[in-house]
């Protein structure tokens, strides 16, 4: 295995243990990732990495309690990986190979394909694994598309799946190529799957499908965070506003990513990615609007391309980013007074933030309770590259934080996800490389 050693900095300061990439670059790439930082001091915590498992474009992890690891890869299907580091192909896409099961209305295309993966709270008895995805056929009612979620149950040597059920099989999906950037079909699909080990219900984060109308929506359940049963009916005490589809926990989100619930609350937070502004996490409230709203002719705006505002204006310009978030924004308190207000807003900017959890075990000293946070390392007129992942200190009522950065040893990495393992150790799927590395700190 390969190990880095990183020490990471308060107020998003890094210093590695050898000369990083990034000091061979020319001056002018230098500078600008040299905007992703602050000076400050040193703090205390420091971490390795190792490679773990390679893969193709990683979405997603989830873990049984003996180091046991399904994964998704966006392109290829759904994998197991045991503790003896042998690895088993499970479901896979449309025209593959080498899976115990594939399935033909499965595939991927631009930003979607096999994303969420979850273990169902009760595995040891049920061997339940729900998995998301993007599926076509005659049965599917957006274009011959929807994103869907499977429960399927797994055998004893986790060599295959069988009993495979639709249990969500009406989200939203983008059929046809738009006029916006990253306008292509599949686009903002959302796809995180986590059950809340307080209430025992599984989340799904759906993204808007760069549609006007889907994120404040009451029956499409797009640009939404669902809250459902094993079975994928609505959990009880969902709260969604009157006329509103029953599975909504919360609505009004562009592209949630990531889903986690903060240890000792089990409050669930999202991270989502903006519109070349404004990465957001924000906690979540039973019936909450985010208040993401791109609809066109609405709120001071006129009309917009294939009536979808959200990445105006000047869709293709270099508007600044405070001009673009005035135009668009991503938390509207003119529009919506009572949205959701975020906890982090990552300084104005949209660097593509994914995945995130919280870290759980004294062994991460100060960052113990702290979500960390990836992204995938958008940068677009003027705005830089941030190929990182941050730890974010919340504020108990969830509105507020402060920020660390933990370094890494390149800079052509899209962390796609993190998640945390039984041995409380940091799992990071680096879509760039494709491999998926253990991140425990000294």
């Amino acid at each position: 295995m390969t190990q880095v050693a990183i020490l990471a900095g308060t107020s998003g300061v890094s210093r590695t243990t050898r000369r990083p990439a990034w000091s061979l670059l020319p001056i002018s790439l230098a500078a600008v990732i040299g905007m992703l930082v602050s000076t400050g001091a040193a703090a205390e915590v420091t971490v390795k990495a190792e490679e773990f498992q390679k893969t193709e474009s990683p979405w997603d992890m989830a873990f049984l309690p003996d180091g046991t690891m399904f994964f998704t890869e966006k392109c290829k299907g759904l994998s197991v990986r045991l503790p003896s580091g042998k690895v088993n192909a499970l479901l896979g896409v449309g025209g593959s190979s080498g899976y115990a099961t594939m399935r033909a209305d499965l595939f991927c295309d631009g930003q979607a394909g096999v994303q969420g993966v979850a273990v169902d709270p009760q595995f040891a008895t049920n061997r339940f694994v729900y998995l998301y995805s993007s599926s076509k056929g005659s049965n599917r009612t957006y274009g011959g598309y929807n994103n869907i979620v499977m429960r399927m149950k797994m055998d004893a040597s986790l060599s295959s799946a069988s009993d495979i059920v639709e249990i969500i099989n009406d989200i939203g999906y983008k059929p046809a190529k738009s006029n916006h950037p990253f306008g292509g079909p599949g686009a903002h699909n959302g796809g995180r799957l986590r059950f809340n080990p307080g209430d025992g219900f599984l989340y799904v984060t759906t993204g808007d499908n760069h549609n006007g109308e889907g994120p404040q929506s009451p029956t499409q359940i797009r640009g939404k965070v669902l809250r459902v049963d094993r079975d994928g009916k609505a959990a009880p005490d969902n709260n969604p506003p009157a006329g509103f589809d029953k599975r909504i926990f919360a609505y009004g989100f562009r592209n949630p990513q990531g889903i986690s619930f903060r240890p000792g609350t089990n409050e669930p937070f999202i991270s989502e990615n903006g519109p070349w502004h404004t990465d957001e996490v924000t906690k979540l409230v039973n019936g909450g609007n985010g208040s993401w709203d791109p609809r066109d002719n609405r709120n001071g705006r006129g009309a917009c391309p294939d009536g979808y505002c959200g990445y105006s204006p000047n869709q293709m310009g270099a508007l600044p980013p405070a001009e673009r978030s005035a135009f668009m924004p991503m938390t509207d308190l003119r529009a919506f007074p009572d949205a959701l207000r975020p906890a982090w807003t990552n300084n104005g900017l949209s660097q593509g933030m994914c995945g995130s959890v919280f870290l759980v075990g004294k062994q991460w000293k100060e960052w113990e309770g702290r979500l960390a946070v990836g992204y995938a390392g958008i940068g677009i007129h003027g705005t830089p590259t941030g190929n990182r992942i941050d730890i974010l200190d919340i504020s108990k009522d969830g509105i507020a934080s402060t920020r660390q950065e933990l370094s890494w040893p390149t800079f052509a990495g899209r962390f796609r996800h993190l998640s945390l393992g039984p041995d409380n150790a940091l799992y990071v799927a680096d879509e760039a490389s494709g491999m998926i590395y253990r991140v425990t700190p000294n």
